[in-house]
């Protein structure tokens, strides 16, 4: 019986995550132990599963293959789908940063604290932001600063203030620092203005300036300010000010305003809706990809069914907007995430596999690709035998739209270029796709000559 560790999680000696017989578990450390029962003793753990912050965990019984090193086995709560940071909409990262300072302020007042406050600790279940990580929580020591003060401020402060204040794409620098945006980098990205602004004055700019002067010391002494009770809650009270007032209205993008300018898409949306209800009845899928989501008009058509469903856009404005319905009407089955299908989310980290790629993250039962071949085969110059055999990777079976070249839509995106896409028509469409699919069944939407099929893997 071999054990597969998962590879983010070695970088802890108090424990790891691994995966046997397809199933789950956390080995708890011996050297964790006090920790681990204090966090558990003093009623935190049960505080914050109860409050919906902290992914809950059964302790179980593993004999076969346990090292002489643990302490406990948890089972810890799946979560289905795993996301990352750099995928996340401006309001999702900030909900994660609250989430984490809440956390935070609970365990000082069990007496912990948060030794991590990685982003990667929290991921999103139901809508919501959960934190992950059981192992990051240590008893505190009056007086001892606290120790994930920068990482909180690389992972979240850095991002929310470059992305609300310079530019909402600089979130993408995530997958370059995986450990957080620099402070000195933010820094120096910031407006100068921002120096006026008291929390990111001292949470930066200061600590910026601070870890500069550092590096450049020749001391080999380790400054360690005592930081009493009274003034550590304060720091989380002006980290949790800061993040609050920061803002992005998703506004000025391509197709924020997608659905609400098209009047051709007005008329058609009602019967592409009831073309995907019949669709997604005669498959019974359990979990679905929506990819060109836009905000999820036709992800709720799955999502509303109870079907676990992730509604991928490329557009900023899109998945903030898609994300802020979901927190407004509550909504558990619908997971909006930031994703380039041509430049997906890379398999990153040592030995490039802290992070998942999106192959590896499926297949899925079903995948909705409605209105997006155009991009990709002529905004993209993929040739639809690449996009059919992508497709088979991460699916089983598709609801996919073919829009012909006389299309409108597809008129305006040749309309600036030369037309070099003599085997764009839909007889190659369904040639390519045959090979890896059986079409089930294609419907015209009336007054288009738009078609969209609902086919199975081979």
């Amino acid at each position: 019986m071999t054990d597969k560790i998962v590879p983010n999680s070695f970088r802890d000696p108090s424990g790891f995550l691994f995966f046997r017989e397809g199933s789950l578990y956390r080995q708890v450390n011996r050297v964790y132990k006090e920790d681990f029962d204090h966090l558990i003793q003093s009623g935190l753990y049960k505080k914050l599963t109860g409050c919906g912050l902290l992914i809950p965990h059964e302790e179980i019984q593993l004999k076969e293959n346990m090292s002489a090193n643990a302490y406990k086995i948890l089972k810890p709560e799946l979560i289905e789908f795993l996301s990352y940071p750099y995928e996340w909409s401006f309001s999702q990262l900030k909900d994660a940063a609250l989430t984490t300072l809440e956390i935070q302020k609970i365990a000082l007042e069990f007496g912990m604290f948060l030794k991590d406050s990685s982003a990667y600790n929290i991921q999103l279940k139901m809508g919501r932001p959960i934190f992950i990580d059981t192992l990051s929580f240590e008893k505190y020591i009056e007086g001892e600063p606290w120790v994930a003060y920068k990482q909180f401020c690389q992972h979240f402060l850095a991002p929310l203030s470059l992305m609300s204040l310079k530019d909402i794409r600089l979130n993408q620098l995530l997958k370059v620092y995986i450990d957080g945006i620099p402070l000195e980098l933010a820094s120096s990205l910031l407006p100068i203005q921002t120096f006026l602004n008291f929390s990111l004055l001292v949470h930066i700019h200061s600590q910026a300036k601070f870890q500069r002067k550092l590096s450049n010391s020749c001391s080999t002494k380790k400054p360690k300010e005592k930081l009493g009770l009274h003034s550590l809650l304060a720091v989380v009270d002006s980290l949790q000010s800061a993040v609050k007032k920061m803002k992005w209205t998703p506004k000025g993008t391509e197709w924020g305003e997608y659905y609400t300018e098209s009047d051709h898409l007005r008329e058609s949306k009602d019967q592409k809706k009831e073309v995907l209800k019949k669709f997604l009845n005669r498959l019974n899928p359990k979990k679905v990809w929506d990819f060109g989501a836009n905000t999820g008009v036709y992800s709720r058509i799955a999502s509303g069914r109870g079907i676990q469903t992730i509604s991928f856009d490329l557009d900023y404005a899109c998945v903030e907007k898609n994300y802020l319905d979901v927190v407004k009407k509550n909504e558990k089955n619908i997971h909006p995430l930031l994703f380039d299908l041509v430049n997906p989310s890379p398999k990153i980290g040592w030995q490039n596999e802290e992070s998942l790629s999106l192959i590896e993250r499926g297949p899925v039962d079903t995948v909705l690709a409605l209105a997006l071949i155009h991009h990709l085969a002529i905004s993209n110059n993929l040739p639809l035998s690449k996009i059919a055999n992508f497709f088979e990777k991460i699916c089983n079976s598709l609801v996919i739209e073919f829009i012909p070249k006389n299309d409108p839509m597809v008129q305006k995106m040749i309309s600036f270029r030369k037309d070099i896409f003599d085997d764009y028509r839909i007889e190659s469409f369904e040639k390519e796709f045959s090979r890896f699919f059986v079409i089930l069944e294609a419907q015209r939407i009336k007054g288009s000559e738009r078609t969209i099929y609902l086919m199975k893997k081979k």
